[in-house]
């Protein structure tokens, strides 16, 4: 099974288990690049937010005409800042960023429930860095990309890389089926 991939200067598809890794410069719009992969040929999507909370993706998603129905978000940031929760089918919680084996098995536990052409965007890497370290951050990455092969979906995993170190960046790029850089100015360069 292929999916459609919407990225200026991408391959039109990629097959099911591709992990995409965009790197960004730290201040750069990523939205557009994450909402059109989360809009394009998809039964359901899983939003992984380490920088926002749910009602913060669920007005991007508005903002965006991404369809909400195809929606489950996982909000790693309400409960650490005591932000109102309210849990239901398609919001679900992780009590902190640094829950990295929350994170994974709520993925898991998505991609076990749903069924059809799945995808997956996680936002942010640098913030997982930031709450845990590379080395950890690395093995979650690994693990969710594992998920996508074992489930024929696909994801986006943003990093900001200019708040890295270039090995850094280097050590996730290789890990990764195809990475798109996003420039300052909202062009995009794919390789895969």
């Amino acid at each position: 099974m292929d999916y459609a991939l919407a990225v200026d200067g991408a391959p039109e598809t990629i097959p099911a288990g591709t992990g995409v890794l965009l790197v960004h410069p730290s201040t750069a719009e990523t939205d557009r690049v994450d909402t059109d992969f989360l809009k394009t040929d998809t039964d359901r999507f899983l939003v992984i937010s380490t920088r926002t909370s749910a009602r913060e993706v669920t007005q991007k998603l508005e903002h965006y005409e991404v369809e909400e129905s195809k929606a489950t978000i996982l909000d790693a940031l309400s409960v650490e800042r005591g932000y109102t929760r309210r849990q239901s089918d398609d919001v679900r919680y992780v009590s902190a960023p640094d829950d990295l084996d929350g994170i994974v098995e709520q993925t898991r536990q998505f991609l076990k429930e749903t069924e059809g052409r799945r995808r997956i965007s996680l936002d942010s890497l640098t913030e997982l860095i930031y709450y845990t370290d590379v080395e950890r951050t690395i093995g979650a990455a690994e693990e969710l990309l594992a998920l996508l092969g074992e489930h024929d979906a696909v994801g986006l995993f943003h990093l900001a890389g200019g708040v890295h170190d270039e090995e850094v960046v280097s050590e996730f790029r290789e890990r990764f089926n195809g990475v798109v850089d996003l420039d300052p100015d909202g062009t995009t360069t794919a390789t895969f």
